[in-house]
C-alpha cells in the first residue's frame, strides 16, 4: 500500500508515524543516554527522513514531542522569567576530609542514629536547569537564575539530543514531574569547538562550563543546536505520584523513564565508603570525557532529608566534596593591580600561558598584598598555578630555581593606577580613596547595583556599563535613570529594540524592595542576608538612613564593622545627594508595611509544621506570615517542633505531633496567634 497516496492521513499512515517516532526515540535513548547504539547512522537517517517526509505531507500529524521538532522557530527577543516549583538550592562545598567527618557526625547526632546511608555521584561542572514534564511530555525548561526565578530556555533545551521530549511510559510515571539536571559539554567537543573558533580568529571559551552556559542562553535555538550539549538528571524535585522513600529510588526511576542520570553513582553505607568513592573518582577524573570538580554527597533517606531541612541557600543534608585543584608550573611576566567596586586593590600576576585542566591560563590572582609577601612572588619567578574550584586561577607557591637572580619585591602603589587617588591601608587590604571619581569603582558599583540580586536591570551588564561610564553618561546611580534612548542608541551593540528594552528594564527597577535596594548600594559588609536583616528591622529606607551606630548594634546579626559601615555610608553627603536625586527621578523604595510584622518578632526561634488545608490562608501565605514574625517552617515533625498547624484533612504529621506531644493549633488558633 502506498502511504503517500492521499492528502489526508489514514490509520495506516498514523500507525507508521507512531512506529517511526517510537523507533527513533528508542535509538536516541540507546545512543545519547546509554552510549550503546544498535543501528548504523545510515539506517537511523533513513528512519528520520521517512518520518520527515510523512510529516511534510500530513502536517496535521506533527506533534510537539516528535523527534523532528527539536529545532525550529524564529530567534527570541528575550527570555521570559519562570518561577521554579521549588527553590533550586546550591550546595555547601567542602575540601577538607575533616569537614566531611564533621558533616557525618552532625547528621548522625541530629538524626539520633548510629549510621547514615548516602547516595553519591560525580559533581558535573555545567549549568543547572529545571525540567518540567506533564503526561510524559517535555513541557518547560529553565535556568537556575537566583534559585527562585530562572529564565525560560525551553526551545534551547529541546535541541539537546540526550534530553527526551517524550518519556518512556510505565506504571510508575506520574502525571507531572519536575526534575533538576545539569547541562554540560563533553571535553572532546569543547576542545574541537575552541580549535575551530581559534582558526576563524574568534574568541575562545575559557572552559566547557562557560561554553555550555553561553550556548544555552542563545536567543536563537538554531545556534544552540550546533553545540553538542549533554544533560544529566540528578534530582526528582516534584512528583504528582507516590513519593519515593529514597533518593536512590527516585533517580533510578528517572532512568527508567528514559532520562540520563549521573554515572557512576554509588550507595554508601558509611562515611568511609563516601571517602573511598571520592578517592576513586579523583583517580579517574582526568580520564573522563567531561569535567567534574568533586562528588555530591546526599542522605539517601528522604524522610531524613525532610527532618534536617534547609538553610537559606543550601540543604543541610547534602554537600559537594570537592577535589584538590589541578596545579601546573609557569613563569610570572608581570604583577599588576586591579581595582574592584569597593576600591580594594587586588594584585594580579600576568603569566606565561599555561594549560590547567584543558584551560589556558594567562593571569592569576594574588588576593592581597599580605598574600604576595607571604608567598614572596616576584616578577620573573617560576610558580605553581591551580584553578581554585577548577574555575579561578590562583598561584599556590613559588618554585625556587638554583642560581636564579630574582627581581625586586612587589609593593602596593601609593596612588590608584586608575584614577591616581591616594591609596590607604586597612589591615592586609589597600583601598583607593577615589570612590565615584575612580571609574573602576564606579563601573563595579553600577554592575552590582544592576545585578540580579539587587535591582535586576536586564541589559545593564559589564560591557554596557563600561561604555556608559567611559562616555561620561553615568557618574552615579542616579544617572542611570536620566538615560535617554538617543544616548543608548549611540552605544555599541544597541539598536531600537534593545535600547527600548533597556529603558523598560530601568523603568521597572524604580520600585525595588528595601532589601534589594540596600544590597544594591554596595555598602561594605552588607550582603544580601544583612540587607534583609536591616530591611525587616527598619521597614523603610528613611529609618535605615536615620539609624545611629548604637541603634544598629542592637540588631541581632549586625556586628561593629557592619554597623560602622552602614552609618558611615549614610553619613556621606555625596551618597545622600544621589539618593535624593534618585527619588526625584521616580525611584520609590518599597516600605515593609506594619501589618507585615517588621517589629516585633514573636516567633523567633519557633519551629512550625503545616499539615492539611487552610481556608483563610494558602500554604505559601501561612509560611510567609510565620517567617515575617521570625519563625521557621519545616516539612517534618520532630521533638524540636513548637507548633503543628492542622487544617482540614491533616496527614500523618498530625498523628506524629500527637505522639510526640507537640502543640497542635487549628486554623482559628493559628489565625489568632499570628494576629498577636
Amino acid at each position: 500500500m502506498d502511504l503517500f497516496s492521499s492528502d489526508s492521513p489514514s490509520q495506516t499512515v498514523q500507525a507508521r508515524v507512531d512506529a517511526l517516532r517510537e523507533q527513533i526515540r528508542h535509538h536516541d535513548y540507546l545512543y545519547y543516554v546509554k552510549s550503546r547504539p544498535k543501528i548504523a547512522d545510515s539506517e537511523y537517517d533513513r528512519l528520520f527522513k521517512e518520518l520527515q517526509k510523512l510529516e511534510e505531507q500530513y502536517p496535521a500529524l506533527i506533534t510537539p514531542d516528535s523527534p523532528t521538532q527539536r529545532v525550529g522557530g524564529a530567534p527570541l527577543g528575550q527570555f521570559s522569567k519562570v518561577k521554579h516549583d521549588r527553590p533550586l538550592l546550591s550546595l555547601d562545598s567542602i575540601l577538607d576530609v575533616d569537614d566531611v567527618w564533621a558533616f557525618d557526625a552532625r547528621l548522625r547526632r541530629e538524626l539520633e542514629v548510629d549510621q547514615v546511608e548516602y547516595a553519591v555521584e560525580p559533581k558535573y561542572d555545567g549549568l543547572s536547569v529545571e525540567l518540567v514534564y506533564e503526561s510524559g511530555l517535555f513541557l518547560r525548561g529553565s535556568t537556575r537564575g537566583d534559585g527562585v526565578t530562572g529564565e525560560d530556555i525551553t526551545l534551547n533545551l529541546r535541541t539537546i539530543r540526550s534530553l527526551p521530549l517524550h518519556l518512556q511510559s510505565n506504571s510508575t510515571l506520574p502525571d507531572r514531574i519536575v526534575v533538576r539536571g545539569e547541562v554540560y559539554l563533553p571535553l572532546p567537543d569543547f576542545q574541537e569547538l575552541n580549535r575551530r573558533l581559534t582558526e576563524r580568529g574568534d574568541g575562545t571559551f575559557a572552559n566547557p562550563r562557560n561554553m555550555a552556559s553561553g550556548s544555552l542562553r542563545q536567543l536563537d535555538p538554531r545556534l544552540t543546536a550546533t553545540r553538542p550539549l549533554v544533560v544529566t538528571c540528578y534530582d526528582l524535585m516534584v512528583s504528582s505520584g507516590n513519593p519515593f522513600a529514597t533518593h536512590w529510588e527516585a533517580v533510578s526511576s528517572l532512568a527508567a523513564w528514559g532520562l540520563p542520570i549521573p554515572k557512576p553513582r554509588r550507595l554508601c553505607g558509611s562515611i568511609e565508603d563516601v571517602l573511598a568513592f571520592h578517592r576513586d573518582m579523583a583517580q579517574k577524573r582526568d580520564s573522563l570525557s567531561y569535567e567534574i570538580d568533586g562528588i555530591v554527597v546526599k542522605i539517601n533517606d528522604r524522610s531524613f532529608q525532610d527532618r534536617l531541612g534547609e538553610k537559606s541557600r543550601s540543604p543541610r543534608w547534602a554537600i559537594a566534596y570537592k577535589f584538590p585543584a589541578r596545579k601546573e608550573v609557569t613563569k610570572v611576566q608581570d604583577i599588576v593591580v586591579s581595582v574592584g567596586r569597593t576600591g580594594a586593590l587586588t594584585p594580579v600576576a600576568l603569566l606565561d600561558p599555561v594549560e590547567v585542566g584543558g584551560v589556558t591560563i594567562s593571569r592569576a590572582t594574588l588576593h592581597n598584598m599580605e598574600e604576595v609577601a607571604r608567598k614572596d612572588v616576584r616578577v620573573g619567578d617560576t610558580v605553581k598555578v591551580e584553578r581554585a574550584g577548577d574555575v579561578i586561577p590562583d598561584i599556590v607557591e613559588r618554585i625556587p630555581i638554583p642560581g636564579e637572580t630574582r627581581g625586586a619585591s612587589f609593593r602596593a602603589p601609593d596612588h590608584c593606577p586608575v584614577c591616581d587617588s591616594m591609596v590607604v591601608q586597612e589591615g592586609p587590604l589597600f583601598y583607593c580613596t577615589g570612590q565615584t571619581v575612580c571609574t573602576a569603582q564606579l563601573k563595579g558599583g553600577i554592575e552590582h547595583f544592576a545585578s540580579k540580586g539587587a535591582l535586576n536591570i536586564e541589559g545593564l551588564g559589564k560591557k554596557t556599563v563600561a561604555q556608559l561610564v567611559d562616555e561620561g553618561l553615568v557618574a552615579d546611580f542616579a544617572d542611570i535613570y536620566r538615560l535617554t534612548k538617543e544616548q543608548i542608541l549611540h552605544l555599541e551593540g544597541f539598536a531600537e529594540k534593545s535600547a527600548t528594552q533597556l529603558l523598560a528594564a530601568i523603568e521597572q527597577s524604580k520600585a525595588p524592595s528595601l532589601d534589594r535596594f540596600l544590597f544594591g548600594l554596595g555598602i561594605h559588609h552588607v550582603g544580601s542576608h544583612v540587607a534583609k536583616v536591616l530591611a525587616n528591622h527598619y521597614g523603610a529606607l528613611e529609618m535605615v538612613i536615620a539609624a545611629t551606630e548604637e541603634d544598629l548594634l542592637q540588631i541581632h546579626e549586625i556586628g561593629p564593622e557592619t554597623a560602622h559601615s552602614v552609618m558611615t555610608f549614610f553619613a556621606e553627603p555625596r551618597n545622600l545627594t544621589v539618593l535624593y536625586q534618585m527619588n526625584e527621578l521616580g525611584v520609590r523604595v518599597k516600605k515593609i508595611s506594619s501589618d507585615e510584622g517588621v517589629q516585633p518578632k514573636p516567633f523567633v526561634g519557633k519551629i512550625f509544621v503545616l499539615t492539611g488545608g487552610l481556608d483563610g490562608f494558602t500554604r505559601q501565605e501561612a509560611k510567609q506570615r510565620i517567617e515575617q514574625l521570625g519563625g521557621r517552617v519545616t516539612s517534618s515533625v520532630s521533638k524540636k517542633t513548637d507548633y503543628v498547624v492542622a487544617g482540614h484533612d491533616p496527614g500523618s504529621k498530625f498523628d506524629t505531633a500527637k505522639k510526640l506531644g507537640v502543640q497542635i493549633l487549628n486554623e482559628a488558633e493559628f489565625s489568632n496567634l499570628v494576629k498577636g
